[in-house]
């Protein structure tokens, strides 16, 4: 870290944007510059981290690929279980499962049906909200498998996607936005 430089920037200069990846027009937030540079990567795991120090929480539930990351990470510095969120097929059953809308089509995700007890409580993780697609599908999901959603955690928010619009009443905390 630079003189002066806080954690917020360091985070923000480890993320590199692609122009026009994975197709034209969209500016990709490619966060593997942040994962290699581990300072960085523990930074970044500590600021999502703080908001939830010592609420009441009791599992993370991530999708995959890129929320395993952060997921993974933010249990183990909590404390706290760790149920994946997955593509269909990927889990032993019994799944429950729920069908989203994406802009080309639908997309499905599965959770096992013994991940959560009834009533737990559950923060949700993602690396970035953009559209709110997948996040939207995981409320569904934690709260058919009989969890209670706590808030829904990001590292990255592009707000002019508008993807808080699909979680009305959530808790929604992003570390960094961008417009």
């Amino acid at each position: 870290m630079g003189p002066g430089e806080t954690d917020l920037e360091l985070i923000r200069s480890r993320i590199r944007e692609v122009p026009d990846f994975p197709k034209k027009g969209i500016a990709f937030k490619d966060i593997t510059p942040l994962l290699q540079d581990g300072h960085a990567f523990r930074k970044a795991v500590d600021a999502m981290a703080a908001p939830f120090e010592g609420r009441d929480l009791e599992t993370i539930c991530s999708a995959e690929a890129r929320g395993f990351i952060f997921g993974a990470a933010l249990s183990y510095r909590l404390g706290i279980g760790f149920a994946p969120v997955r593509k269909p097929g990927k889990l032993p059953p019994q799944t429950h499962t729920v069908s989203y809308s994406l802009e080309y089509g639908t997309d499905s995700l599965e959770i096992r049906q013994d991940a959560l007890a009834k009533g737990e409580k559950v923060l949700l993780v993602d690396d970035v909200l953009a559209t709110g697609g997948t996040m939207e599908a995981c409320c569904r999901l934690v709260e058919t498998a009989g969890g209670v959603v706590v808030a829904c955690l990001f590292l990255i928010e592009l707000a002019a996607l508008g993807g808080r619009e699909k979680l009305p009443g959530r808790e929604i905390v992003s570390v960094l936005t961008y417009d």
